[in-house]
């Protein structure tokens, strides 16, 4: 029957709706460039120093990570670089830069591990994701070993053959 709720089933006011939308994860830009290119090795979070027209811009869902990287500077700060953020449209005299750098927000030890891994040959630091976790500007970044040319090709044919291996099954179920 519609309209009838299970037994134990709280009705959200429509308060607690809005918070638990405000809470979830709302992604505004992957980089799949960098899953392709690079072998994942670890995966951190970390927040972002934006000023408030970047805020606005990526709210309204519109940025790039494609070419964008992480550096860690002498002084112990992590920045990412060349990531796009456009500028905000109704935005005035007081619009951002839309690649500037931007400071990240990790912990110390996270910056010294990084740091120490990035130096390591072949390793580098990539973003993967940004998104908004409880009205919060979050990068999702990756320590990253690059990948050879036929270490790319090896995945293709990986994902090639499990989606024929998964049609194949599906297929035979319906029949």
């Amino acid at each position: 029957m519609a309209g009838t709720k299970a037994p134990g089933e709280k009705k959200l006011t429509a308060a607690q709706r809005a918070k638990a939308e405000s809470d979830a994860r709302k992604v505004i830009a992957r980089n799949k460039r960098a899953r392709h290119d690079y072998h994942i090795d670890e995966v951190f979070e970390a927040g972002l120093a934006l000023s408030g027209t970047e805020v606005k811009a990526l709210r309204m869902g519109r940025a790039s990570l494609v070419e964008g990287w992480i550096e860690i500077d002498n002084r112990g700060e992590a920045w990412l670089h060349n990531v796009h953020i456009p500028e905000y449209s109704q935005g005035s005299w007081t619009n951002h830069g839309p690649r500037r750098k931007r400071k990240l927000l990790l912990h110390k030890d996270q910056i010294v591990k990084l740091g120490t891994k990035s130096r390591e040959k072949g390793h580098t630091i990539v973003p993967l994701e940004l998104y908004f976790i409880k009205g919060r500007a979050k990068v999702e970044i990756a320590l990253a070993r690059g990948k050879q040319e036929w270490d790319k090709r090896q995945t293709l044919r990986e994902k090639q053959d499990l989606r024929e291996a998964q049609r194949a099954m599906s297929l035979r179920q319906h029949r």
